[in-house]
């Protein structure tokens, strides 16, 4: 880091700290950090929905042209260790908000679960500290299906968010061109998107198609930006590209609906293949037009963008995650334990403070971004969160980074029941047919998993990050210890 740089750096973290010192209670949005004539900066997080670890050039990707992106890693950070906080949505998205993994949670599938108001999570801590709070896109925490139902706890706005646009239902964000979707808590009616009648559509396949959410959703973006240039802010983008339309993919083959093909659309491929990639290469273009925005506005120096994906990659909606090899180089893809399903791309960029064309190979996951959060903020973050601060990482300063004693998922979902890492050795369970379904289904209320004490597998990801060679056997003391861990501190 040059010179420049490090005395920026510093003058910015000795005034974040001074800010964190403050009574949350008396600060305003636009108040700037204590004598430092520093603003507090902006954070915008981005998620992506089933986008895959190799899904982006700058990750090994060679079809599918994602530039912006790949630029973005140009100029900032680019991990190599970040993970999900789950491997299918819903119990992704609330360890991201809590800052807790699923062993807290107790949600370890795509389970009904909304937050209750009352927990603290990353929006309502930097609500309370003056910054203006925005989002877009799939909230999976406070499920509305009839407008009747807009009044919960659940809801963004109970949870720290001053405004959000998108879908309130998790099923009802598959379709790309639904009927409405929710700005707030009143309904943004779209008629020209006219949804099928027939039973197996479900509601979620629309046969007239007028409004694309994702173009909704992403002005909607830049248009909490613009009117909150001046004031620090906290901005979550959770588009829903390149999920599937799952149940497109059942009524006609083809679930991956986006308006055109655009640069795909003359290659020798499957339909779900082309809009696969016209999607990932939309949302591309999306990021260009974000970063382009913040230079119009004069913040880019102010703002942190972070880009992600809420866990690995599907094989839906006639799309196959091995036509692009959407895993890289990882084993495995969305409801799986091994690296592929839980293993994301993590780019960030922070103009005059991160390194560009840096890396970072920090095993670190999205329990850890609310103490992130907070520490950029100047907050001083809950203490019931099993998350550590990457901060440090990000500024290239990886003596002061804290390191997790292990990384922990569960799920119900899937072959894999258990992934655990711990330096570089990696723990994967197959439960088969260890208990019943029924047993499976009580232990998973309870948020525990189904545990085959005879179906682990060890892994060595410093030499082998696909997981091809099992270790178990070799190593039984390392697995031991693994397991050890968890069961120490009662996770299963």
């Amino acid at each position: 880091m040059n010179s420049f740089r490090w005395q920026r750096l510093l003058f910015v973290l000795v005034a974040l700290t001074a800010v964190g010192s403050v009574d949350r209670s008396c600060c305003h949005a636009n108040e700037t950090s204590k004598g430092s004539g520093e603003r507090r900066p902006n954070i915008i997080y981005v998620m992506a929905d089933d986008l895959g670890y190799g899904d982006l050039g700058c990750y090994g990707q060679k079809e599918i042209q994602t530039p912006r992106l790949d630029q973005m890693a140009a100029e900032g950070i680019r991990f190599t260790d970040h993970y999900a906080g789950h491997t299918v949505c819903r119990p992704s998205r609330l360890t991201l908000w809590t800052g807790q993994h699923v062993g807290s949670t107790g949600l370890i599938g795509n389970a009904a679960r909304d937050l209750d108001g009352e927990q603290p999570t990353v929006a309502s801590l930097l609500s309370k500290a003056g910054y203006a709070t925005g989002g877009v896109g799939k909230w999976a925490l406070g499920n509305v299906d009839v407008p009747e139902e807009i009044e919960n706890p659940g809801h963004p706005m109970n949870n720290g968010f001053d405004t959000w646009t998108g879908y309130m239902n998790q099923s009802n964000a598959h379709n790309f061109y639904p009927p409405y979707l929710w700005e707030d808590k009143r309904q943004l009616l779209f008629p020209g998107n006219v949804v099928s009648t027939n039973p197996a559509a479900r509601g979620r396949v629309s046969v007239k198609k007028d409004t694309y959410s994702h173009d909704v959703m992403t002005e909607a973006a830049f248009d909490f930006i613009r009117t909150h240039a001046a004031e620090p802010f906290l901005l979550h983008i959770h588009w829903t590209i390149p999920h599937a339309n799952n149940e497109a993919g059942r009524v006609n083959g083809d679930g991956m609906e986006i308006p055109d093909y655009g640069i795909y659309a003359d290659r020798d491929w499957p339909n779900p293949e082309k809009g696969f990639a016209a999607m990932i290469t939309k949302m591309d273009h999306d990021m260009g037009r974000l970063d382009a925005l913040l230079d119009e506005l004069g913040i880019a120096e102010q703002t942190l963008v972070i880009f992600t994906s809420d866990n690995g990659p599907h094989h839906e909606g006639g799309h196959s995650d091995r036509f692009f090899l959407s895993s890289g180089p990882l084993q495995g893809s969305k409801r799986s334990m091994h690296e592929g399903g839980i293993r994301i791309p993590f780019l960030a960029k922070w103009r005059g403070t991160i390194e560009p064309g840096s890396t970072s190979d920090h095993p670190s996951a999205f329990w850890d971004f609310l103490p992130t959060a907070c520490e950029i903020a100047g907050v001083k973050p809950p203490s019931q969160i099993d998350g550590i601060s990457y901060l440090p990482s990000l500024l290239g300063q990886p003596e002061r980074q804290r390191r997790h004693e292990y990384l922990y998922w569960a799920s119900r979902e899937g072959d894999t029941s258990v992934g655990i890492r711990s330096g570089k050795w990696k723990a994967v369970n197959y439960p088969r047919n260890a208990v019943s379904n029924k047993e499976r289904n009580r232990l998973a209320g309870e948020g525990k998993p189904a545990v085959n004490k005879n179906g682990w597998k060890l892994f060595d990801l410093s030499t082998d990050p696909g997981e091809q060679t099992d270790l178990a056997a070799q190593h039984p003391g390392e697995l031991e210890r693994l397991i050890e861990l968890v069961q120490r501190d009662e996770l299963f």
